[in-house]
């Protein structure tokens, strides 16, 4: 007598039952560099902060030091950078 095969619709076949943990898009190292990233970016934005004068007919030079004008937006395009090779890092199996 010969054996028959069962027939398996293609939908079924393909969902098969998975109870282990979920996996997600990013590993455990790519969110701590994300986050690094974003921390580095704020910090660049808040050492940009301030430098004003309170009268309107007073100068500040304090405006145009070094902390404002090439610290911070160094420590904002290194965010950004680490925040770009945290997105395209493949995660560890």
């Amino acid at each position: 007598m010969a054996k028959t095969a069962k027939y398996v619709a293609p939908e079924a076949a393909n969902k098969a039952v998975d109870n282990s943990r979920p996996e997600f898009a990013f590993g455990k190292e790519n969110y701590i560099l994300l986050f690094v990233g974003v921390g580095l970016i704020v910090l660049g934005f808040i050492l940009m902060m301030g430098g004003g004068s309170k009268d309107p007919n007073v100068f500040n030079e304090e405006m145009y030091d070094f902390q404002r004008l090439t610290l911070s937006p160094i420590m904002i395009l290194i965010g950004f950078g680490i925040g770009i090779v945290a997105i395209m890092k493949k995660p560890k199996d």
